[in-house]
């Protein structure tokens, strides 16, 4: 996989837009061309360069103003029969590192590769997930806090506020 290709490019912009992190960061989780392949595997290549190019499309057609690529991605992508289940299982990949099985109802009128199944696509996905940076804290089990962590109150608080 070329991480220089349009296409891959095009995933990762999307993918910043989807989950709010920048390019920068979702690509250094060390994950994005796993999440790329995965993706492109399960949904084939005519849907995922359909859900591509249309991104592009809204990308362009926004020119830099977030709040109309938003509302863009909103209207069609995310409200989409056909990109949002793939949108949102995209958000919970790098989110929670966990691909989930698309609806029975959208795999009954689009098909599916056979891998199409709940699955976490690397053991490393899992301490990369974005949801350890979201809510401040480290993955259990996963990645040490440092030496001398424990003289410090918790950064998250568990005080109604």
């Amino acid at each position: 996989m070329d991480i220089n290709s349009p296409e891959f490019k095009n995933f990762i912009k999307l993918s910043a837009v989807l989950t709010g992190y920048s390019q920068f960061h979702l690509q250094g989780t060390g994950q994005a061309a796993l999440y790329f392949d995965t993706v492109k595997k399960i949904i084939g290549q005519n849907i995922f360069g359909e859900l591509l190019e249309t991104f592009q499309e809204l990308d362009s057609k926004a020119q830099n103003d977030e709040s109309i690529l938003i509302d863009g991605l909103r209207s069609k992508i995310l409200s989409s029969e056909k990109f949002g289940p793939i949108a949102r299982n995209i958000i919970k990949l790098w989110y929670i590192s966990t691909w989930y099985q698309l609806p029975k109802e959208w795999r009954d009128t689009f098909g599916t590769e056979e891998k199409d199944e709940t699955f976490i696509p690397s053991p490393a996905a899992y301490p990369e997930g974005l949801l350890w940076p979201t809510i401040g804290v480290n993955p259990p089990g996963a990645k040490g806090q440092g030496y001398a962590t424990w003289s410090e109150s918790p950064s998250v608080s568990l005080a109604k506020s």
